[in-house]
């Protein structure tokens, strides 16, 4: 039988990272993601890991001794939050272009200015086109399962990209839950030792990051795409083949929620899906038909799968803890942009909820589905996103 624990999220992180067997381990603390990375450097000081623990002095040093782990063919694992993430960026999108498959944990916290430590997801939204495969989850339990699945997803032969497993600072990584864990021999008949194609070899030299001029980087960045569009079915199988394994299921690239028969369908990500799903409760034994589309797979983005359960319904409100200054919320003009001509689509609304740490509870969803309900009327003409919670006594 698999051990039960009450643990904090970060340690249930540094417990599925351990289970997963990394070779390198690239460290830099930054709030809220520090305990992670602590938790690991405990482990091996107690000898419970065999691995290389590099204390970098920096996140960009980080993102690159996990590149070059990597390329050298080994398992490797780094983890970062907020501007640390930014400062990761250059490195992010060569690793992605080199095909070099290593997990991280993006902790989600809020990017300055002005100066905030508490969550929202724009940290690793504005990674979200580096190549990068980003998987959000909602709880601590999930968090543990994901990031065991990301290393057979990142190491597929078929993918080979960064995965980065993005969740909720402070509020996963700092509360309490209980976790199931999963027995290490199963753990490793799931994800056996990474054997790559491709590394450095100076027996077998290769060629990573030589220039690529106009007759070569079309293809190259196709390749990605490509790897990315089909990947989607990979990553389901894997989700799949790790439900079997554990007998927890959250879902494959989405989870609908309750979205049978719903009229009014709230899309959103992270660990506010939780709060959704008791709002949604509280509001069906109420007649009310609204339902839940919760988002594991950001990138690549899952359109089929969220259209098939939308489809049935009047309106769709995407709750966005992001905002893509100068438009709308990111997954919401990802959405409205894939289902464009579609026949009898829903009426979409964006809605900014959650900056910085803003609460989002069961009165702001209901503050949300009433907005949704505006939706169905004719004349409805709101051409901005709606800011949940705003108080617009204070802006300056």
């Amino acid at each position: 039988m698999s051990q039960v624990m009450v643990m904090e999220g970060s340690e249930a992180v540094a417990m599925a990272v351990k289970g997963s067997r990394p070779q390198v381990i690239a460290s830099y603390p930054i709030s809220p993601q520090t305990h992670i990375v602590e938790r690991l450097a405990g482990m091996l000081a107690d000898g419970e890991m065999d691995v290389q623990y590099l204390k970098v002095e920096s996140e960009f040093s980080a993102a690159s001794a996990v590149s070059g782990a990597s390329a050298a063919g080994s398992r490797a694992y780094t983890a970062s939050s907020s501007q640390g993430l930014l400062l990761m960026t250059e490195v992010l999108y060569a690793s992605a272009g080199l095909r070099l498959p290593f997990v991280m944990t993006g902790v989600n916290r809020t990017v300055s200015a002005p100066i905030s430590i508490q969550v929202d997801h724009q940290d690793t939204m504005s990674l979200r086109d580096s190549g990068v495969i980003q998987l959000f989850v909602e709880s601590t339990q999930e968090a543990y399962d994901t990031h065991i699945a990301a290393f057979k997803v990142a190491e597929d032969p078929h993918i080979l990209l960064p995965v980065m497993v993005c969740m909720d600072g402070w509020i996963l990584t700092h509360s309490y839950e209980r976790v199931a864990m999963i027995e290490q021999e199963k753990i490793d008949r799931f994800l056996p030792p990474f054997k790559p194609a491709n590394f450095l070899d100076p027996l077998n030299p290769k060629t990573w990051g030589s220039i690529g001029e106009e007759n070569v980087l079309m293809e190259l960045r196709y390749s990605i795409q490509r790897a990315m569009e089909l990947g989607k079915s990979r990553i389901k199988e894997v989700f799949s083949e790790l439900a079997e394994i554990t007998g927890r299921d959250h879902g494959g690239l989405i989870e609908a929620y309750k979205t049978e028969g719903a009229e009014i369908i709230l899309v959103a990500m992270g660990s506010m899906a939780g709060t959704i799903k008791a709002a949604v409760n509280a509001l069906r034994s109420k007649g009310e038909k609204v339902g839940l589309v919760k988002i594991r797979c950001f990138r690549p983005f899952p359109y089929e799968d969220i259209w098939n359960a939308i489809k049935g319904a009047r309106a769709v409100a995407v709750i966005d803890a992001n905002l893509s200054m100068g438009s709308e919320g990111a997954v919401c003009m990802d959405l409205k942009a894939k289902l464009y001509g579609k026949t009898n689509a829903p009426a979409v609304i964006d809605v900014i909820a959650g900056l910085g740490g803003r609460e989002v509870n069961e009165a702001t969803i209901q503050d949300i589905v009433e907005k949704a309900k505006e939706s169905l009327h004719s004349d409805y003409s709101l051409k901005e996103p709606y800011w949940a919670g705003l108080n617009e006594a204070i802006v300056p």
